[in-house]
């Protein structure tokens, strides 16, 4: 496998933004953006033009502020979506156009009422009418994931040949296993007339829980973009999460895929889109969560305290964190209690551990965890001349 470079395409502001509970307005989109010029993401997709004269304003505004990435907006195959789409990039640097049509026999048959050869005409002549008035035009075959492999590779081929310089393949739903998506993009590969010349894209949803592992197997069966939210926001269960992919490629892949994603820029990334949307990340989330570095079990801190590398794959500081926290609980031992003493100003010998840690235990039991200010109000407790 060659060192092949993977495209992140970020769609907080566009599919991420529809998230029950969201609330950006168009100067948070902005910062957003800029913020993720700087992260080094590829492609912002920044909204969805037609759907709102609010939208269209964010795309508009974000077109012009952005230098370095490519700007996307979204439409459907749709004559007028596509106009304002492209009304809404035309001062972009490096505009982009999203796209495409439903590909799923439950698509057509349920929400276009239509049949599979009308599809493909509606999907070509979409792609068609945009690349007379735009380069980079990306197809989405929305529900792919659910498509049978047969077809979906037809409108792919057609799409293609129309013009398209990205295919993306949404696994709209987050219906398939890791498996089974690395074969349906690989089908595609070593079937598709032309593929060789575009751009392949992974765009997966979490309702199992399996966006992240569908992306990366994406990779692996030949996509070379991924889209994705910071935190993993979006419609549902929301979208793969970038700050999960990027750190997966680098540290499982590094002699096979790169990304230009700053790393250290990632907890403040993070921070910044929960609190502009208004939208929780919960603590155990992956990479970012608040108690993805926090020990709170003696073993673990033991184990941390002596080499970070025991209980910790990833340095916190190449995402943007200080330190791993160890976190005082009842199950904390006598090496954490002393670990974070010596940060608060305490060498504490064998005997002034022994005495600070029986008052620990029943401080803990009462409260679940001690802070920083309980056990120095704990070591001031404690006869001096056991204190080094």
């Amino acid at each position: 496998m060659s060192h092949t470079k993977i495209d992140i395409f970020d769609t907080t502001l566009r599919d991420g933004e529809q998230v029950p509970g969201c609330k950006l307005n168009v100067e948070e989109k902005v910062i957003i953006a800029q913020q993720l010029e700087k992260l080094g993401v590829n492609i912002i997709e920044a909204g969805f033009p037609i759907s709102s004269p609010g939208d269209f304003k964010a795309v508009k505004e974000i077109s012009k502020t952005i230098k370095t990435a490519s700007v996307c907006g979204l439409s459907r195959s749709i004559q007028k979506d596509i106009d304002c789409a492209i009304d809404a990039l035309k001062q972009a640097a490096r505009p982009r156009l999203h796209t495409g049509i439903g590909v799923s026999d439950t698509h057509i048959k349920y929400k276009f009422k239509t049949t599979h050869e009308k599809i493909i005409e509606r999907a070509v002549a979409a792609v068609k009418y945009a690349k007379n008035k735009i380069e980079d035009i990306e197809f989405y075959a929305e529900d792919a994931g659910r498509a049978k492999n047969e077809f979906l590779a037809k409108v792919i081929e057609a799409a293609i040949k129309a013009g398209a310089t990205v295919v993306n393949i949404p696994d709209t739903t987050g219906y398939c296993l890791p498996s089974e998506y690395q074969e349906k993009i690989k089908y595609l590969v070593d079937n598709v007339r032309g593929i060789e010349n575009v751009k392949i894209a992974t765009h997966c949803h979490n309702d199992l829980g399996l966006a992240t592992a569908n992306s990366i197997a994406g990779i692996i069966g030949g996509a070379q973009q991924i889209e994705c939210t910071i935190n993993g926001t979006g419609e549902r269960a929301g979208n793969t999460a970038l700050e999960e992919v990027v750190m997966i490629i680098k540290k499982r892949f590094p002699n096979n895929f790169y990304t230009d994603i700053n790393t250290k820029l990632l907890a403040n990334t993070s921070e910044l889109v929960s609190n502009s949307m208004g939208v929780y990340v919960q603590s155990n989330k992956a990479i970012v969560g608040e108690n993805a570095f926090g020990h709170s079990s003696g073993i673990h801190q033991d184990g941390v305290i002596k080499h970070r590398e025991n209980y910790e794959i990833i340095d916190p500081r190449e995402v943007g964190y200080d330190n791993s926290k160890i976190i005082l609980t009842a199950r904390s031992g006598r090496a954490a209690v002393a670990y974070k003493a010596k940060a608060l100003g305490y060498e504490l010998t064998k005997k002034s551990l022994d005495l600070t840690y029986q008052s620990f235990i029943n401080e803990a039991d009462k409260y679940k965890e001690v802070s920083d200010s309980r056990l120095l109000s704990i070591l001031k407790t404690i006869p001096s001349y056991s204190i080094v």
